[in-house]
This record gives structure tokens, sequence and C-alpha cells, in this order.
């Protein structure tokens, strides 16, 4: 009896360690495809910030040299004072702050409509606004020019703010979905206590949708930073141009300084790359419980 018990262990051993050694490759695999794709993803930035920091004769020598012989740190210095890329910070900033706020308030009220409301007609509405998510963009383009053109709103930032402030279908999507897995149970202990919707609303049902408000604000942050087809369609003066028309700018006639290009650009993804450092843990959160009982 005791041989078979010893036999029996000794041969459970034996299993468990192929067991432990395919985990082991199993998991040396995954980490080498990881580590490979992070690689072939941030060699275009890595290439970049090499070239920010190259003399402008090592920029296009063959063959490709990754890292420059000196490292000419005042390019940054150089190609942000060679425009006004100040006024174009802040004009950039101005029209990324009024979008990021225009989309969290009119994004959260019909959210908050189509998932916590009923009314008749509700169900047919929100497929409606879904369908206008298959509308492409090029669609409306020229119809929308007019309009702001006819109002005398080109050559201003009113064309580039006003329709964050009318509600985005995929934002108000996301967030009723979010909206809806918060237990209605709170909803209904609010109102025994006299809350009306507006203070369900405000009280508990954002301060319990922080990851999905981060995730409406970090897509707005994102793509109004770097916006070019709305910026070069509406903007004219130069006091009134983006950062992202302030790059187009350094395409020069005969010549063009790309050492500088890249380190303005640099510069310019910056704010991009640190929002989204701080704030990954809310919008992943935001993207993965969308929908998901909590």
């Amino acid at each position: 009896m005791k041989m078979s018990i010893s036999s029996r262990s000794a041969l459970a051993g034996e299993e468990k360690q192929p067991m432990r050694l395919s985990q082991l490759l199993h998991k040396i695999l995954v980490y080498v495809l990881l580590i490979g794709g992070a690689i072939i993803f941030l060699l275009p930035f890595l290439w970049m910030l090499t070239t920010s920091l190259k003399p402008a004769k090592e920029v296009f020598t063959f063959p490709p040299q990754f890292l420059p012989t000196t490292f000419e740190w005042h390019n940054y210095l150089d190609g942000w004072l060679a425009l006004p890329f100040t006024t174009f910070l802040i004009n950039t900033s101005i029209i990324t702050i009024a979008n990021v706020v225009g989309n969290l308030i009119s994004c959260t009220l019909p959210a908050y409509a189509f998932a916590r409301l009923q009314a008749r007609g509700r169900n047919f509405m929100f497929v409606l606004m879904l369908a206008t998510m298959m509308i492409p963009a090029e669609v409306t383009l020229v119809p929308t020019f007019l309009l702001f053109s006819k109002i005398g709103f080109v050559n201003t930032f009113w064309p580039l703010i006003l329709p964050a402030w009318l509600g985005y279908p995929f934002s108000i999507f996301l967030l009723r979905q979010f909206f809806m897995g918060i237990p209605r149970e709170l909803d209904d202990a609010a109102r025994i206590e006299g809350a009306t919707d507006l203070q369900i609303l405000t009280r508990i049902i954002l301060p319990l949708s922080k990851p999905a408000l981060a995730t409406v604000a970090i897509v707005a942050f994102v793509g109004n930073w770097n916006n070019l087809l709305a910026p070069l369609i509406y903007l004219r003066s130069n006091d009134k141009l983006t950062l992202a028309l302030g790059l187009k700018l350094f395409d020069g006639q005969y010549i063009t300084f790309f050492n500088q290009l890249m380190a303005v650009s640099i510069l310019t993804i910056l704010p991009i790359v640190v929002t989204f450092f701080f704030t990954q843990k809310y919008f992943i959160r935001g993207v993965t419980l969308t929908g998901a009982d909590r």
C-alpha cells in the first residue's frame, strides 16, 4: 500500500514538471512577442526623437544613422521660435479645453436620459442616434462649412467648438452603456428621499462613472489636440492657427529643416503622452467596464 502511494506521488510529480515547463515556455513566448511588438511600435517615435537631436547634415545620411554624432539640443528652441508656436499652443489649448468640457456636458445628459429615464420612443431615438454614426464626416463637411460661412464664423474658433456642445453619438453610446450597469436601486432610494433626476445624475451617477467620463475626456482631448482637417478648413490668419497647422508650415518651398520639425513634433505630442500616462487606468477601466455588470 505504501509503495502504491509513493509511486502515485512520483508520477504526479513527473506530470507537474512538464506542465510547469510548458507554462514557463508559454510565458517566455508571450513576453518575447510583446517586447517585439513594443519595439516595432516605438521605433518610429525613437527615430523621430533621435532625428530631433541631429545636425541638419546628418538627417539624410546614407546609410541611415540612428544616433547623432553630436546632440543638438538647441533644435528644440530654434524650432519653437521659428514660428509663433506659443500662440499656436494657446489656440490649441482653448479649442481642446472647450471641446472636452462640451463633450462631457452635452453627452452626459442624453446618455442619462437613454439609460435611466422611461419615455415613449426612447429606443427609437437611440437607434436613430446610432444611425448617425454610419454617416461619414466627409458627407457633412460641405454643408457644415456653408452653414458656418453664412453666419460669419469662418476664421474663428466657433466652428471648432460648437459641434462638441451638440453631442457626439459615440460618447453618448459609451456613457449610456456605462450608466446602464449602475444598479437602479440607487435611483429608487434617492427618489424616496425626494431627489430629482438632476440630483441623481450629479450626486450618484457621475461619481460612480469616473472611468467612463475619463474615457470620453481623453478621446476628446486627443482628437482635438491632433485635429488638422477642421482648423485647415476654417482658420485663415496666422494668429488663430493651431499646433497641427503650425507643423504644416515647416514644409518649405525649397528646404525643410526636418530636425527642427521633429523637435517641435516631440513637444507637440508631449501633452498627449503625459495625459495618457497619468489617466490610462481610468481609460482602460472605462473601456473594459462599459456594458459590464459592476
